[in-house]
């Protein structure tokens, strides 16, 4: 994670993503939970912030009272765990004062209160000294917001509340993410014409339930349209065939510039 240090610290002018973490709900291939950091000018918010994302954060030397919000894809543990571990810190180490967004799935805000709760007793229920500013993701519509905007799609996939693609802009760029799904067409209205589209890619050859596998993806890339095509979210088997397929795959702390 060194590199990702010094990527977060020394940034290029423009906009970049860093994968905090790129690995699936067990930590495949000893990667963190999903968890992306989007940097624009002026902007910095993540996609996702699974269970591990505040250990990741740090050991990126990511500055935590920086970031403006989280859009979230959906409400699994390796994509939203990690929030209750942000909030302790942000109020009782980091000491944030400014508001912080959390863009997600209907069900968001009381889903997170109770996994505070579950987690560490009181703490939803504790005066914080910075505002959380919450909002429901519709499918199709486009939010507009805290220097970026959002567009969720419907993924195929089940997480107890709906869950999303993300299509986010940011400083004139598109960075796309497919969450986890089974194949949707939906991916291709989120993903055409995006500067990135991360893709989830959970297994080599045999599809598993809401989720994507290298030989469905491939047959379907050619109607994506999105111009740079990365993979994440990679079980075993597909971690050892990456490096042959001729394509980008992520890695935790890779850092793209979009």
């Amino acid at each position: 994670m060194a590199a990702c240090a010094r990527a977060c610290d020394c940034r290029n002018s423009g906009m970049d993503l860093t994968f905090i973490g790129s690995g699936d709900a067990f930590g495949s291939g000893g990667r963190f939970n999903t968890c992306f950091l989007v940097r624009g000018t002026n902007r910095r918010f993540l996609i996702d912030c699974g269970a591990t994302a505040l250990v990741a954060l740090k050991r990126a030397s990511v500055d935590l009272n920086a970031l403006d919000g989280v859009v979230l894809t959906h409400l699994h543990g390796d994509h939203f765990g990690g929030l209750p571990f942000l909030l302790l810190d942000a109020q009782l180490m980091s000491k944030r004062a400014r508001p912080i967004f959390i863009w997600g799935p209907e069900g968001t805000e009381a889903r997170l209160a109770a996994l505070r709760e579950a987690l560490f007793p009181g703490s939803s229920k504790a005066a914080l000294k910075f505002a959380i500013e919450f909002a429901a993701h519709r499918p199709g519509e486009r939010r507009d917001g805290n220097g970026i905007a959002v567009t969720p799609y419907p993924a195929a996939h089940s997480a107890g509340a709906p869950c999303f693609s993300v299509r986010t802009e940011c400083d004139g760029k598109i960075v796309a993410y497919s969450g986890d799904t089974a194949w949707t067409e939906s991916l291709v209205d989120a993903a055409r014409g995006a500067d990135l589209f991360i893709c989830e890619c959970s297994s080599f050859e045999r599809d598993l339930p809401g989720h994507l596998s290298w030989r469905t993806l491939a047959a379907r890339l050619p109607s994506i349209g999105a111009k740079r095509v990365v993979l994440t979210h990679m079980n075993p088997d597909m971690l050892a065939q990456a490096a042959q397929l001729g394509i980008e795959t992520a890695t935790d702390g890779l850092t793209l510039t979009v």
